[in-house]
């Protein structure tokens, strides 16, 4: 299951924001979107868990 995360702080790096989601469990990836031109956080991202009822848990 792929979650959508906003909010997120402009200093945020993929490393960090899996850190925030492996307390809920398995993390297959976590990404940070990023602006192309400016190479800054655009503050949000995606992580994904492949247990769909750990990944449910983060809301």
């Amino acid at each position: 299951m792929t979650l959508f995360v906003t909010g997120l702080p402009y200093d945020l790096d993929d490393a960090e924001l899996e850190e925030i989601f492996e307390k809920f469990g398995t993390i297959s990836s976590a990404k940070v979107a990023m602006d192309k031109e400016t190479g800054k956080s655009r503050g949000f991202g995606f992580v994904e868990m492949p247990n769909t009822s750990e990944a449910k848990r983060c809301h």
